[in-house]
């Protein structure tokens, strides 16, 4: 297929076209409502789930130095589109009564889905990289989205005990996402506090308020909302707390789906055994492993955390894959009773499995 072979050749130019496309619309619908309203929720909804049944697996990956300086380009891009969006969206949703009740309504979804989907990913990608200012933008993006805190409590918290009983980001089979949601989010906030203060106690052997980078996460949070009022006036921080909270259950639905079910086994000196790749289930689609900047390909991820988004890949047979999309498996997990159909007996195959591996590595 031509678009396959176009994404072989020229990678990030790939990624970016599919990328632009919600950015676009979403331009176009804060300026003219309407069609181009709906035609914005369409791009980052349902067009996604069909290009993924049409469009073959995508499992190519690209580690030379041209495509990854490219791709760091790109991400900074993305940052820099994101702060626009979020900007116009609640100004046009706070200050646009010419809009009406469906383009409002679409755009606020539109917008919603882009910011927990890609921007999401393009931040998570962000706060993993040893760049300074690379990771100040992925650091900012949660922060305009409320959702500073995730910065430590990710790379802190969850890199470390995911796939255990100490991760609040891993969902426990038989655990429902709106059971998941309150549990993880308050867990990861206080995982992520205790975290950061026992390393400032271990640097200066006290806990410094001035820099403790939750300082900067609930500083943040508040001159986003001061910004939110200038632009849009009480409406303005109704619209901003509306749609983080809309992108910070994008985010937890894809934390979920990748790690519903899988533990990783206690061991004799009760440690546990290494992160692998049987602990995070993953998903080949194309279209939206673009979409998300191959967030989707999270075996890898956990493996190789510094790895660029690019150089990640899918080992089918040795790595856990949904049986969807993992945009179309997160709508399903917001139905408790399909989800556990669904993934609880695949679970249970892959517990299964994991019984008769033998572990190896050195523990955490």
């Amino acid at each position: 297929m031509l678009f396959t072979k176009f994404s072989r050749r020229f990678p990030i130019a790939c990624y970016g076209l599919v990328i632009s496309l919600p950015i676009i619309l979403l331009l176009l619908a804060m300026m003219f409502g309407g069609l181009w309203a709906a035609l914005a929720f369409l791009s980052v909804a349902l067009l996604t789930t069909v290009m993924d049944e049409i469009l073959p697996a995508h499992f190519t990956k690209s580690e030379s130095p041209e495509v990854l300086d490219a791709a760091d380009n790109l991400s900074m891009v993305l940052a820099g589109v994101h702060f626009l969006l979020l900007l116009l969206g609640v100004r046009a949703l706070s200050m646009s009564p010419e809009l009406g009740f469906w383009s409002t309504l679409f755009l606020f979804a539109a917008l919603g889905h882009f910011f927990g989907q890609v921007s999401n990913s393009n931040a998570h990608e962000l706060i993993h990289r040893s760049d300074k200012l690379l990771f100040s933008l992925g650091k900012c993006v949660y922060i305009s989205l409320l959702f500073g805190h995730h910065t430590s409590a990710h790379v802190l918290v969850h890199h470390r005990y995911v796939a255990t009983p100490q991760d609040p980001n891993s969902a426990r089979l038989g655990e429902s996402f709106w059971q998941f949601f309150p549990r993880a989010w308050k867990g990861a906030f206080l995982a992520g506090l205790n975290v950061e203060s026992a390393r400032l106690r271990h640097r200066d052997g006290k806990v410094n308020p001035i820099i403790h980078p939750y300082t900067q996460y609930l500083g943040g949070a508040v001159l986003m909302l001061l910004l939110a009022l200038l632009t849009g006036g009480l409406n303005g921080v109704i619209v901003l707390l509306a749609l983080s909270t809309f992108a910070q259950v994008q985010l937890m639905l894809s934390d979920y789906v990748q790690h519903y079910g899988l533990q990783r086994t206690p061991m004799e000196n009760g440690r546990y055994e290494p992160c692998g790749p049987m602990h995070s289930w993953n998903s080949p689609h194309f279209y939206s492993s673009h979409l998300m900047l191959n967030a989707p390909r999270h075996s890898d991820h956990h493996k190789n955390p510094m790895r660029s988004w690019p150089s990640l890949e899918i080992t089918p047979g040795l790595m856990p894959v949904l049986p969807r999309s993992l945009p179309t498996m997160a709508t399903l997990a917001l139905f408790p009773r399909r989800w556990f159909k669904v993934m609880d007996h695949r679970v249970a195959a892959l517990s299964s499995r994991q019984k008769t591996r033998r572990s190896g590595s050195p523990e955490i």
